[in-house]
């Protein structure tokens, strides 16, 4: 990650934590305004506008802690199910995990809305930092997690966002695979972890 992003989400989750926890009218000032500066440098850093950084950035309250985000790993005969979105790219299905959902949960949700499967979810392969994996780079921190599932039926229904499902061999990937979602070096990773049986749960 560039330095300058990496010290711009540094400065806003000090500001963030200040704004909540402090108490000093001035204190508070100066907090307000570090977060600020914060979302000056990254829209500088990535042209982002910023109005869109500073609403993306700077909207949450509390603590800043990562987003998380499922992706559904399936197979059927040693082919791995990817979905393309309406964004014209290839992707594992998932998303972000809903706030009443748990990762196994939000996992079969996900599988069933984006490829019309219904899922067991078995184990986790990797819980991966996206910044460290994926582009383009996002103004707030995300950890991936890729859950080896068990196939257990459905059938795929075109929806809002995924026009179909496939499944491909490990030398059959589409070219056009999404960096923002899942790379086809993070599918690689799914098909090793997949053939051994002493996987250990890859994080960054």
């Amino acid at each position: 990650m560039d330095e300058i992003i990496k010290w711009a989400i540094e400065i806003q989750s000090l500001a963030q934590a200040g704004l909540e926890y402090g108490t000093g009218v001035y204190d508070l000032e100066r907090y307000k305004r570090l977060r600020e500066i914060s979302a000056e440098m990254m829209s500088y850093k990535t042209d982002i506008p910023i109005e869109k950084v500073t609403d993306l950035f700077c909207n949450e309250k509390g603590y800043q802690t990562p987003k998380i985000d499922t992706r559904a790993v399936i197979f059927k005969d040693d082919k791995i199910l990817l979905v393309y979105e309406n964004d014209g790219y290839w992707t594992l299905p998932g998303g972000w995990c809903e706030v009443t959902e748990t990762i196994a949960t939000n996992t079969i949700k996900e599988a069933k809305e984006e490829a019309g499967v219904n899922v067991k979810p078995l184990r986790i392969i990797a819980i991966q930092d996206r910044n460290k994996h994926n582009k383009p780079i996002t103004v707030y921190s995300i950890c991936k997690i890729f859950v080896l599932c068990e196939l257990l039926g459905g059938e795929f229904k075109e929806n809002s966002e995924t026009i179909k499902m496939e499944y491909f061999a490990l030398n059959e990937l589409p070219e056009n695979i999404s960096d923002d979602k899942s790379t086809k070096e993070q599918i690689q990773m799914c098909f090793k972890a997949k053939d051994d049986k002493n996987w250990k749960v890859e994080f960054d």
